[in-house]
């Protein structure tokens, strides 16, 4: 394809994706045509329901190539799913079609062009349930990387990267690696490299209140300070640890591109109090760039026409820009 297309993953049948979808495309006009995958039937049905319009191209796969793809439009790959009524209960029900679309997705990526994949709200709970931490995690299994990829919560002002993800606090410290910490801050310098030509500048936060702890062998000293040395032996401009209380004062923030935290919360919760919506999330290491707004379904919302669409307009404009 000449015209590499957006690749959106409707997710999560009974989300709030719909009304921000509607909301994106209005908001900002793609030079990239955009593919759905998702149910016909029923985003047609949800957008009835928000008295909201938005004109969908059928498109097919033959030998898997896409065909009818037309750029004025939002394309679409249907994936059926049967449902009673526009909105229902987010459940283990929906499953099987999120799947289902993640394999078409998976069949378009091997065998077509495209620019980036975003993926729209999926509710941990009951589609990962205990098989994966996130579908950051989800999607390196599928994609056979392992743990070789980065978290990447990207603002054009400040971005943030946890190194550990969606995992409980108390297995935190048994799960930091400095092999890990380096991997990831190289996928992330490399990043910036290849899409806004720069070395960005970062700066680590350290582990305990501080950077201190009560026993010689901190994760400090152990872990996050050698991964720094190592890093700065490869011309990585980094700084750091620095205590995390301390780290998103603005004298310090507007010294570095990304901040990098030991855990998800440790670096998430600033940044979104922060910015809000306005932030994305991307992940490196996949074969394609991967983004996912930054919220969940959002069950309380649904249907009512109420939601932010910031997250997913940034989405869909970040791979509208790249080359």
């Amino acid at each position: 394809m000449r015209n590499k297309p957006i690749l959106i993953l409707c997710g999560e049948p009974n989300s709030i994706f719909s009304e921000i979808l509607v909301k994106s495309i209005n908001n900002y006009k793609t030079k990239k045509p955009i593919i759905l995958i998702g149910s016909y039937k029923l985003l047609k049905s949800q957008f009835k329901q928000l008295k909201m319009k938005l004109i969908l191209n059928q498109i097919f796969l033959k030998n898997n190539k896409v065909f009818n793809l037309k750029l004025n439009r939002v394309n679409i790959l249907n994936v059926d799913y049967k449902f009673k009524k526009p909105f229902e209960k987010i459940s283990s029900k929906s499953n099987k079609y999120i799947e289902e679309c993640f394999q078409k997705c998976f069949r378009i990526i091997k065998y077509n062009d495209i620019a980036g994949l975003i993926n729209g709200p999926i509710s941990k709970k009951t589609f990962l349930k205990k098989n994966f931490q996130g579908i950051t995690e989800y999607l390196s299994n599928k994609f056979n990387i392992k743990d070789k990829f980065a978290m990447l919560i990207f603002n054009k002002s400040l971005s943030v990267s946890p190194i550990t993800t969606h995992l409980p606090i108390s297995k935190v410290s048994k799960n930091l690696d400095k092999k890990d910490i380096i991997l990831k801050t190289i996928l992330i310098n490399d990043f910036y490299k290849k899409y806004f030509h720069i070395r960005p500048k970062f700066a680590v936060c350290g582990l305990n209140p501080h950077c201190e702890n009560f026993f010689d062998k901190s994760e400090e000293l152990r872990i996050i300070k050698p991964a720094i040395k190592n890093l700065i032996k490869k011309k990585i401009n980094i700084d750091g640890p620095f205590p995390a209380d301390t780290v998103f004062m603005k004298n310090i923030l507007n010294k570095y591109n990304v901040i990098i935290g030991m855990y998800h919360d440790q670096v998430l919760a600033p940044i979104k109090t922060l910015y809000n919506f306005d932030a994305i999330n991307i992940t490196l290491g996949l074969p394609i760039l991967r983004i996912s707004p930054d919220h969940g379904p959002n069950f309380e919302m649904l249907g009512k026409n109420k939601s932010n669409s910031k997250s997913l307009s940034e989405s869909i404009r970040f791979l509208d820009k790249i080359k």
